[in-house]
């Protein structure tokens, strides 16, 4: 099928880059975390999502708020990472003062310095957070449209999955440069075609000829069974603990890629997020975190001794003859995206690149990606 989405220049052209930072990622719904990161009065947590810069705080009444990171003096950022606030956050440049529910309270001098000015007027400015599936979501706009209508289209083709009750592996967290554009890790990712040939030996506990996958209003949907025969073997074999409950005919995982660029990997004994973060227009950032059910750390060694050999065995690398220093001798799937992914972006930037036909099906879902992306951006170019 002849290839009628964006243009190469979209994957390498700043300008392109600065629309999608603007007017996608600075006006959607965007991931900011698990619902555990702010748990007592006072914790908050900063977040840089396309071009705002929010805190989320948990107030003295134990409710989550939002704002964007900023005095309102001068615009001088408030606060940095993450921590915990007994009574009050303090601009560092002139000490103006605002207290958890973002009011403003404090101004040194106020009478001599600012002899009619109304603190009413200026708390800080305030954005939506709520929380959907165990994850803390934010929103640039106060009164935005609510997260359960965000996400209304793919509710329904997400996994059984009760994430708040999951217990997250900090240790096995992931974060990732790639030197690529964002959106070629999302259409990585998205991409049916690819999973038998370049996974063919790191994600064969899979049945990708019966994977079922589309698009569902703007997020991406995507579900396959597990493979026949460690379907059989799965009680022995499963690395963690099974994730329960999950109805039988549902075992399997549950790949959805929330817009714009947020993936969820909700398998049959684990959970986790795959945050894709534009860096530049040929950078990105990739965080992961996991989760599965509470296990103790005894019960959790012991299934991994007992599953190990068996893994060892049909875990292999897309090349038998690479180095396992190579990404394609390395028997990691990741290393294997990462590869094609910077593969393909140095491609791009070639002036003798062609872009070849998109297949009919497996593809599909990366053209669709491309027109929901466009939507947002027709305006513009």
């Amino acid at each position: 099928m002849k290839n009628d989405g964006l243009p190469v220049n979209a994957y390498t052209d700043k300008k392109w880059f600065d629309l999608e930072m603007k007017h996608i990622f600075s006006k959607v719904w965007g991931f900011a975390g698990l619902k555990e990161d702010i748990a007592a009065p006072g914790d908050f947590i900063t977040k840089q999502i396309g071009l705002n810069n929010y805190i989320i705080i948990m107030g003295r009444d134990r409710r989550l708020r939002a704002f964007h990171n900023m005095c309102r003096h001068k615009g001088t950022r408030l606060l940095q990472a993450q921590g915990n606030l007994k009574k009050s956050i303090t601009c560092p440049y002139h000490d103006w003062t605002y207290d958890l529910e973002g009011s403003l309270i404090g101004i040194p001098h106020q009478e001599k310095e600012f002899p009619d000015l109304d603190k009413s007027c200026l708390g800080l400015k305030a954005a939506s957070v709520d929380i959907w599936r165990g994850m803390i979501w934010l929103h640039p706009d106060e009164n935005a449209q609510s997260i359960s209508q965000w996400f209304s289209s793919i509710e329904d083709h997400l996994g059984p999955h009760q994430v708040e009750d999951l217990v997250e592996l900090k240790e096995q967290s992931v974060s990732e440069t790639i030197n690529a554009n964002w959106k070629i890790v999302v259409e990585n990712y998205i991409d049916h075609y690819h999973l038998a040939q370049l996974h063919s030996g790191t994600l064969n506990m899979y049945d990708h000829s019966k994977a079922e996958f589309g698009f569902k209003g703007k997020h991406f949907a995507f579900w396959e069974p597990l493979e026949k025969s460690y379907a059989a073997d799965l009680e022995k074999y499963t690395e963690l603990p099974l994730i329960k409950p999950m109805p039988k005919e549902m075992l399997g995982v549950f790949v959805p890629m929330l817009f714009p660029g947020v993936g969820l990997s909700e398998s049959e004994s684990s959970w986790s997020v795959f945050h894709i973060i534009p860096i530049s227009v040929n950078e990105t950032r990739v965080e992961i975190r996991i989760k599965s059910m509470p296990t103790s750390g005894l019960s959790y060694w012991l299934k991994g001794s007992d599953s190990q050999k068996y893994w060892q065995k049909r875990i292999r690398p897309k090349y038998n003859d690479f180095d396992n220093q190579h990404p394609l001798g390395s028997a990691d799937f990741m290393k294997e995206d990462i590869y094609v992914c910077e593969q393909q972006q140095k491609s791009f930037e070639s002036p003798n690149f062609e872009l070849g036909p998109s297949a009919e099906l497996g593809e599909l879902p990366i053209r669709e990606h491309q027109r929901v992306v466009m939507s947002y951006l027709n305006l513009y170019l």
